[in-house]
């Protein structure tokens, strides 16, 4: 019976994943094929976001939650112009 709940929790946490194709980037480096989370809006349940680890590799999330613009919901910091919008 423990053996049936773990493969459904493998079986539930591969349904979520997106196999990467390997691939160059422009400055030649390749990059090997991966796995990652499905994309969507929410940041906390991404392999990389603090808390979480990467089923695959067994690494720990780093990244904390970005703080945002209350008016355009864009990272603060950085060229205002980048967020659009009247800056006066």
């Amino acid at each position: 019976m423990k053996i049936f709940f773990a493969l459904m929790l493998i079986s539930l946490t591969a349904a979520a994943d997106v196999e990467v194709d390997g691939y160059a980037r422009r400055d030649g480096t390749y990059v090997q094929p991966h796995y990652r989370t499905a994309p969507d809006s929410n940041f906390n349940n991404n392999y990389s976001s603090q808390g979480n680890q990467n089923p695959y590799t067994g690494q720990q999330g780093y990244q904390t939650q970005p703080s945002t613009n209350p008016y355009g919901g864009q990272p603060l910091g950085g060229n205002p112009q980048t967020f659009g919008g009247d800056y006066r």
